[in-house]
């Protein structure tokens, strides 16, 4: 079977992808025989709150810290990336090179979102939320986790997706519902995903009901369970992505997901850079 499109991935235009690089990327996806790839760079504009031992595991991110430990992203070039695109499609002609963003809290950010988007220049949008408020502030899930209960921060995040859904019609696939999850604490014990089924599910209708589509990333841990709550709460399309920051994760476990996927009840379109849909 021809391995889908990896549709989120970053290279050198993303602010935390110190190692990535678009070009090695091409080329990596041509030798591996992937058709299709979605360059889907980070826009962020949210500021959080960061521990400085958080920052020993990832020192790249240093440079983006202020003296009182927010994180404060960069502002996204998309004139030397979309650039940087067309010098890849001259080279790498056989692959199918689609433009994208992956906006961060899209919902907080509309007059922004809109002036990227006006231009109409990015062929996939994702949709991501990677942090939560505390107090007037915000944080991501490491942060959190030394903050409340494990259970709580997820079940605090998956309150804030449907929010997100309703509040922003500028993305049309959902990226990561399960991003907590890479960071579970050892301390909560092992994660087992039906005890929030009900949380998931209503976030899954949520996302159902707006018409977009599922992603399936495969950097974290891959729960059967999400993709059969998402079927039965009516999600018509899926998408993949290896959430890659470097060459060496391009279309990582894409051989397990769509398995798992296609186990489901969903198939992949006529190319491969099109969404799987739900059979039946």
């Amino acid at each position: 079977m021809v391995l889908p499109a990896d549709s989120h991935v970053h290279s050198e235009w993303s602010w935390d992808a110190p190692g990535g690089s678009m070009e090695r990327t091409c080329a990596r996806a041509v030798e591996s025989g992937l058709r299709a790839v979605a360059f889907t760079e980070h826009v962020d504009f949210t500021a959080s709150l960061v521990l400085a031992d958080d920052l020993d595991e990832y020192a790249h991110l240093k440079p983006f810290v202020t003296p009182d430990g927010k994180l404060v992203p960069p502002g996204f070039d998309s004139g030397g990336y979309l650039e940087c695109v067309r010098r890849c499609r001259d080279r790498f002609p056989s692959l199918r090179i689609i433009t994208g963003v992956e906006l961060g809290e899209p919902h907080w950010y509309g007059d922004e979102v809109a002036r990227l988007l006006g231009a109409g220049e990015f062929d996939r949008v994702l949709g991501s939320l990677h942090c939560l408020p505390v107090g007037r502030q915000f944080s991501e899930p490491p942060y959190l986790y030394r903050q409340r209960p494990a259970a709580e921060v997820l079940r605090e995040y998956l309150a804030e997706i449907p929010r997100l859904i309703k509040s922003s019609d500028a993305f049309g696939v959902l990226a990561h519902i399960d991003y907590p999850l890479r960071y579970w604490p050892a301390q909560a014990g092992p994660f087992d995903p039906n005890t929030f089924q009900d949380e998931f599910r209503h976030a899954l209708h949520a996302l159902a009901d707006s018409g977009r589509a599922l992603e399936v990333n495969t950097r974290g841990p891959l729960h059967p369970e999400i993709v059969r709550w998402w079927r039965d709460e009516g999600g018509d399309a899926v998408t993949f992505g290896s959430d890659a920051h470097d060459p060496t994760g391009i279309a990582h476990r894409f051989d397990e997901a769509t398995a798992m996927v296609e186990a489901h009840g969903f198939r992949p379109g006529r190319h491969p850079h099109d969404f799987w849909t739900r059979t039946g």
